[in-house]
């Protein structure tokens, strides 16, 4: 019996999908050359991959989008740099310090990267079938843009809404970034890591209404998005820590709390490091000498600025960026 004509286009369009050459993303990191780092695995083989990004952008923004492996949901863990990943008139956010996800089918996504900034983050990929070989018994307790893939609903392109990553999340990141196991074992642990990266972020609470213990959580991040936004339009003389708390809506002593508690460092912690690698990508620059570099981040005491500048970077300011034994990165 002849299938009807839509299921003999989708049938045909899914074989034509599986039969599709290879994909690899080596091609769209090339530019950015060692500031793309291959962790473990495969999306095809293994059915997760881990890979780690540092690079500054220049000259234009840097399009993301060409990595993303077709058939396939990437978690991004985001530390540094702004990006964006969207489909049609759905558009995600990737502030500094934050985490998201997204699902790559047929149709591409539209990703960037913006120009002049460092970007640091961590990417796992999980095929569908990777997700549904390990998921399938916890369809009911997914997110949905997992949850079509596991239930054969739908794998079309989408986005889901970035949120703030805890200090846990933090630290699953610096220990995929160096494996402490031996090379033999890696790959056991590497799908055990996947596995906890789905566990920590593709399950959701049983029933619509929001817990307040998660109502709590996205308060929290909502207003240290805020910190973060405000702060860094107003570097060179940022408000004080009341002027703060007014704007976001809490106490100044529950902001400084909750702020520590999300990223490990407190505001004027916070604030100096802006300044610092502001200043530094001003002396980088040619443009400006370290007088200038200083009073352009609020510095007014060029003793004070020196300091700083070396307990960031490891030299003083006159040295950068020349390479020196103790200069760290930016």
């Amino acid at each position: 019996m002849a299938k009807p004509a839509k299921q003999q286009i989708e049938t045909g369009a899914a074989i034509e999908f599986a039969n599709a050459p290879a994909f690899t993303e080596r091609p769209a990191w090339r530019t950015v050359g060692d500031g793309w780092r291959h962790l473990h695995g495969s999306v095809r083989g293994a059915g997760a991959s881990f890979e780690w990004h540092d690079f500054k952008t220049s000259g234009g923004e840097f399009d993301w989008g060409k990595s993303f492996h077709p058939g396939s949901v990437e978690v991004c863990l985001n530390l540094e740099g702004n990006g964006k990943v969207a489909l049609n008139k759905n558009e995600i956010a990737f502030a500094p310090l934050t985490v998201g996800f997204y699902r790559r089918g047929e149709q591409a996504l539209r990703a960037t990267r913006e120009a002049n900034q460092r970007h640091q983050f961590l990417t796992v990929e999980m095929s569908f079938d990777f997700l549904r070989r390990h998921l399938s018994e916890f369809i009911t307790s997914l997110h949905p843009l997992v949850r079509e893939v596991v239930a054969g609903q739908s794998e079309k392109s989408t986005v889901a809404p970035t949120a703030r990553l805890t200090s846990r999340q933090q630290q699953l990141l610096a220990s995929l970034r160096d494996a402490p196991v031996l090379a033999l074992a890696q790959p056991v642990w590497y799908q055990a890591k996947a596995l906890e990266v789905a566990a920590e972020l593709f399950f959701v609470a049983p029933g619509e209404k929001e817990l307040f213990c998660q109502r709590q959580q996205r308060l929290s991040a909502e207003r240290v998005e805020k910190v973060f936004s405000l702060l860094q339009k107003n570097l060179a003389e940022p408000p004080a820590l009341e002027e703060i708390g007014r704007v976001v809506g809490c106490s100044p002593f529950h902001l400084s709390r909750t702020f520590s508690a999300a990223t490990g460092r407190t505001i004027p912690q916070y604030i100096r490091q802006l300044r610092m690698e502001r200043a530094a990508e001003l002396l980088k620059s040619g443009k400006f000498n370290v007088t200038e570099a200083a009073l352009e981040v609020g510095y007014s005491s060029l003793s004070h600025f020196s300091q700083a500048f070396h307990e960031t970077f490891g030299c003083c300011p006159g040295l950068y960026p020349l390479k020196t034994p103790t200069q760290k990165k930016i």
